[in-house]
């Protein structure tokens, strides 16, 4: 294996994305289980019959199987003709949530109203993430007062561009600073630091309010 170019990773994010198999995906695009793993692990680019094929099979768009969309924000196109909001109950969000990944959270910081980008991953039923000990966000999520949480909400969603279809989960509820003594149980659930370096401190929300929506065509 040579490595991968930038369509194999991407083609592998989409197949993983969608639990399917390289032979699964194979068939859906009338493709060769070897030829598919020649694309995942060399730099080549098929031709556009193929790429056609392949972005049908993985649900997504040949502009996003090359890296069209890289500089602008999802949910480019149009919505859906007749599109349907579903409400999601708690059990659903948490569940869609599971796997970790990466959100948002949203408080009042030194500076207003702040949204930032966080990994995360779930653990003992609770939202963790991390930062830098003594940092912005550090002081911002501290009331300075014994027992006095700040509260803040946490959103993730996922979009299907290709299907016009996704969904949202927000959670709000107070954010812990994870103790000395609990932080290497909390590390082995295994969250990186969105911004990489040394962010040793572990946020954690516990959910107090869940609340979901799905949106999709009748």
């Amino acid at each position: 294996m040579t490595g991968p170019g930038d369509l194999g990773r991407r083609i592998i994010h989409h197949r993983e994305r969608l639990g399917l198999t390289r032979e699964q995906v194979a068939a859906r695009a009338d493709l060769s289980p070897g030829y598919l793993r020649y694309l995942e692990e060399h730099p080549d680019t098929p031709d556009t019959g193929s790429l056609y094929r392949l972005a049908d099979a993985l649900k997504t768009t040949i502009d996003e199987l090359l890296g069209g969309g890289l500089d602008r924000p999802p949910g480019h196109g149009p919505a859906m003709a007749h599109p349907s909001l579903e409400a999601l109950d708690a059990e659903e969000c948490l569940r869609l949530i599971a796997p970790g990944g990466i959100g948002r959270v949203a408080f009042n910081g030194s500076h207003g109203l702040t949204v930032l980008p966080v990994n995360y991953k779930m653990h003992e039923g609770a939202i963790v993430f991390r930062t830098a000990s003594g940092g912005p966000m550090d002081q911002d999520l501290r009331t300075g007062l014994e027992g006095v949480d700040i509260q803040i909400a946490f959103e993730i969603d996922m979009i299907d561009e290709c299907n016009r279809e996704g969904w949202s989960v927000l959670v709000r509820g107070p954010a812990h600073h994870v103790p000395p003594e609990e932080a290497d149980d909390v590390a082995a659930a295994g969250v990186t630091p969105w911004a990489g370096g040394e962010r040793q401190l572990f946020i954690r929300i516990v959910p107090h309010q869940i609340s979901g929506r799905r949106i999709h065509g009748l």
